[in-house]
C-alpha cells in the first residue's frame, strides 16, 4: 500500500472495523448485495477508500484508508447510520421481523489500525472469511 496524498498531507492511515446487526442476528446474507452497495456509496462519498470489504451473514469487515481529518469514530457512525437508514427504507419488510426495536447495527465495534505488513495480513484475512468464524465476539466488548 502507498501513501495517500492531500493538498498539505501524505498519510497511510488504514482502519480495520468489525461489527455486527443487531441481536447478532444471521440476516446480511439475504440483504449482502444492497449492503454492499450502500458501503461503497458512502465510502466514495466522504472520501474513505475501501481496500477490503466481507459480508457476513452476521456480521461485516471493513478494511479501509481515509484522510486523517476523519477519526475513526466519526468514519463508524457515518457509514454504519447511514447503512443502516438504507436497509430499512429498502428491506422494511424483511428487517422488522429481525429488529423489532428498531435499529439495525450493535453499538459496539471493533477497531484496529494497521501499518503496512499487517495491512496484507489483515487483507489476505478478511479475503478468507468466508468460510471462518469471527476473531472476536462483540457481546463480550460490553
Amino acid at each position: 500500500m502507498d501513501e495517500a496524498r492531500s493538498n498539505h498531507t501524505v498519510y497511510n492511515i488504514n482502519y480495520h472495523f468489525v461489527w455486527c446487526p443487531k441481536y447478532r442476528h444471521s440476516v446480511l446474507d439475504e440483504i449482502e448485495q444492497s449492503l454492499e452497495t450502500s458501503f461503497r456509496e458512502v465510502c466514495d462519498e466522504y472520501n474513505y477508500e475501501i481496500l477490503s470489504l466481507h459480508i457476513s451473514p452476521d456480521h461485516v469487515h471493513l478494511f479501509i484508508s481515509a484522510h486523517p481529518k476523519h477519526s475513526p469514530s466519526e468514519i463508524v457512525r457515518k457509514i454504519r447510520s447511514i447503512t443502516a437508514r438504507e436497509m430499512w427504507q429498502q428491506h422494511e419488510h424483511l428487517l422488522e421481523n429481525y429488529f423489532w426495536g428498531g435499529g439495525f447495527w450493535e453499538e459496539s465495534y471493533y477497531i484496529g489500525t494497521a501499518g503496512e505488513v499487517s495491512s496484507q495480513t489483515i487483507e489476505q484475512y478478511i479475503e478468507r472469511t468466508d468460510s471462518m468464524e469471527t476473531l472476536l465476539s462483540l457481546k463480550s466488548v460490553r
